[in-house]
């Protein structure tokens, strides 16, 4: 049965306000950013958002932040965006700081339906605050509990109709995990094929995680920070 939505605004009706979100990508690279655009028309609000980062401040998360659509952002870096500064200063935006291990791990386990894994990073600093310690062979660990959404946001570079996933070079990076994740896998993709046409082989999220796809377009390569040469 095809996976496949008409539009990116259908496919994201259905998140109301309040929703859990995990959303692929790493900075600019690999971000759903149709599906982001259809969230900012839809004018959903109150969402908590899991992903690495918040975009900047006029792209990607950052169009969802800009309009105050986002509660609480969960990541692991943030420091491109102004508007999350001020939103964040202000008392509008609760923050979680996760360490970026830490974070891919508890949206891996969350996906895996593992609750909770131990991990030393963040042992003696405020990451450690409220949670349970434990010693194993000498060293202490935290205990991190799993991540899981009521939605995840993905951008794959090639799809097929029952939502298999390929993606593109470092724009793998969050997307796998996100996909496993979501209660509801909502997959854009910059070419939908049809079901059987990609290499079993070269399959990165197989289509039991996804529930639905849809073409983006107008993808746009943006530099999150260019540094140049002098000459």
């Amino acid at each position: 049965m095809s996976k496949v939505y008409n539009s990116t605004a259908e496919a994201v009706r259905d998140i109301r306000d309040g929703s859990t979100l995990i959303v692929g990508g790493f900075g600019l690279c690999g971000i759903p950013e149709n599906l982001i655009q259809a969230l900012v028309e839809q004018r959903t609000r109150d969402l908590t958002v899991v992903s690495n980062n918040c975009g900047v401040d006029d792209w990607g998360l950052g169009l969802l932040l800009a309009a105050k659509q986002i509660r609480k952002m969960v990541s692991s870096y943030v420091g491109e965006n102004k508007a999350f500064e001020r939103q964040y200063l202000s008392g509008e935006l609760e923050v979680e700081l996760v360490p970026q291990g830490t974070l891919a791990e508890r949206i891996r386990a969350g996906g895996a339906g593992i609750p909770g894994f131990y991990t030393p990073t963040g042992v003696g600093t405020v990451v450690a605050d409220g949670k349970e310690h434990k010693d194993f062979d000498g060293r202490t660990y935290l205990l991190e509990k799993a991540i899981t959404g009521d939605f995840a946001l993905v951008k794959a570079w090639k799809a097929d109709t029952l939502g298999n996933l390929v993606f593109r070079k470092t724009s793998r990076n969050f997307n796998p995990i996100a996909a496993a994740a979501g209660r509801i896998t909502i997959a854009e993709a910059e070419e939908i094929v049809p079901a059987g046409t990609l290499d079993p082989d070269s399959i990165h999220t197989p289509g039991v995680y996804v529930q639905r796809v849809v073409q983006g377009t107008g993808y746009q390569k943006r530099i999150e920070r260019l540094t140049v040469r002098s000459i």
